[in-house]
């Protein structure tokens, strides 16, 4: 349960303000929220899956180096940190198709998710949790923050209308990011100690 609820606090935290979260709220005004969701779940629950194998797999092969691995988790979140202050903007030109995604609303969701998924915060984070945290909990919780998330970018956006305050959320996942970090550092250095 430990590792469910870490990776889905970190994943909900990073996908706040993320490129994908606007997205959501791009795809909401043009499908059903349920089905932007449902793509959103689809294409998450996949690529968590292989960020998780992947972070599993380094994980069990440098077991030996735990503290070793802590301490780069822990620079690998001061880094998302930066990345997370520096912002996560979507393009008009991606805004764009997703406005005009054609064919079934569900298949083209989960379809834009899944490539804008790979290589981004979330999937690094949910990699970097993996190696060191139980898998199942880690693919599970990783899977749930990202759809929490996304889902709440949907609901204030169609409710409010307006735009998320973007500044305070990048600041606020900032500072979670390098509390993340730092701590795994400490731990990382006492077990090298």
């Amino acid at each position: 349960m430990y590792a469910f609820w870490l990776s889905t606090a970190v994943i909900f935290v990073a996908e706040l303000g993320d490129k994908s979260q606007l997205m959501a709220m791009t795809f909401a005004t043009r499908y059903r929220a349920r089905d932007v969701l449902l793509g959103i779940t689809v294409a998450t629950a996949v690529v968590h899956l292989a960020s998780v194998a992947i972070g599993h797999t380094v994980g069990a092969a440098f077991g030996d180096y735990q503290g070793w691995i802590s301490v780069a988790a822990g620079a690998a979140f001061l880094a998302f940190a930066v990345w997370t202050l520096r912002g996560d903007e979507l393009t008009d030109e991606e805004a764009d198709k997703a406005r005009r995604a054609t064919g079934a609303a569900i298949l083209a969701v989960g379809t834009a998710f899944f490539l804008a998924e790979l290589g981004d915060k979330t999937m690094l984070a949910t990699i970097t949790l993996a190696t060191k945290e139980n898998w199942l909990g880690t693919w599970i919780g990783s899977t749930v923050g990202m759809v929490v998330a996304d889902a709440l970018a949907i609901g204030v956006g169609a409710v409010l209308g307006k735009k998320l305050p973007e500044r305070a959320i990048t600041i606020g996942a900032t500072i979670a990011f390098v509390l993340f970090g730092l701590a795994l550092i400490v731990q990382g250095t006492r077990a090298i100690a």
